[in-house]
């Protein structure tokens, strides 16, 4: 129970890596805050997050209206008392090269993807200060270490992400608040399976070169991507800031020779 007595905030917790995040964050002690533009799915993990025992709030949220944001964290620290843990795992990734992206399409993408973690750190700095330190945390990726054709403006949020988690916890450090980010490779979640079924003709030969990218032979967990972040919220990185944790079996500093 290393997060026992700590409130944590969640986004993008609907399904996929952020339920997994929120749940094991729970497991671990913490109360719970997380929010989905998914009515249905966050309810869902709320539902898994209660049967650890742990308080939860699930709010659905447009995370793009800053008003709601705002709102939504004051309330849960009115509630809950405080805020420690924020995690920024909300995304979107339209897959298109940027000459067949219409400017909407663009905007959305850094809106969702870096405004939107932005705005969540703004309005919950204040609340982790009070509480005497905390750790924010960015979803970010390989896509913001390597090139990836038709991610192009998704890898840029992300490795702004990186740049972001960078400046904050210099500017945070004198408060003890910690600010890193995690970048994922592949994993096996609800994400790569849809893109798969919209990119792919032949979903199992995709799924084999997916694998194949990773020099650990296979891509990562939902279960592996989550404790990375119980390890950055809790005080077992307590001298870790400003630092990304890549959780990628290796696929950011492969070579490219082919497998046997």
């Amino acid at each position: 129970m290393r997060l026992s007595d700590r409130v944590a905030i969640v986004t993008g917790a609907g399904d996929g890596i952020g339920r997994g995040i929120a749940v094991h964050l729970a497991r671990e002690g913490a109360d719970m805050a997380i929010c989905d533009i998914n009515t249905a799915t966050v309810e869902e993990t709320g539902r898994l997050i209660a049967e650890t025992g742990r308080r939860v709030i699930t709010e659905t949220i447009d995370i793009t209206d800053h008003k709601r944001v705002k709102t939504f964290v004051d309330q849960v620290a009115e509630q809950f008392g405080q805020v420690n843990i924020l995690v920024n795992n909300a995304a979107i990734m339209p897959v298109d090269p940027i000459e067949d992206q219409d400017e909407a399409t663009m905007a959305s993408i850094l809106t969702v993807n870096l405004l939107a973690p932005m705005v969540f750190s703004k309005y919950c700095t204040p609340h982790m200060r009070k509480a005497g330190g905390g750790s924010i945390i960015h979803m970010a990726s390989v896509t913001g270490h390597n090139g990836h054709p038709g991610v192009a403006v998704y890898g840029a949020t992300k490795g702004g992400l990186i740049a972001l988690a960078r400046g904050q916890a210099m500017e945070l450090a004198k408060d003890g608040i910690r600010v890193n980010t995690v970048s994922p490779g592949t994993i096996d979640s609800p994400m790569l399976h849809n893109f798969i079924k919209e990119n792919s003709e032949n979903p199992e030969a995709a799924r084999k070169a997916f694998d194949a990218l990773h020099p650990i032979g296979r891509i990562g967990t939902i279960d592996e991507v989550a404790r990375v972040f119980v390890f950055l919220a809790s005080d077992d990185s307590s001298d870790i800031t400003a630092t990304d944790i890549r959780c990628d079996g290796g696929y950011a500093v492969q070579g490219q020779q082919p497998r046997e």
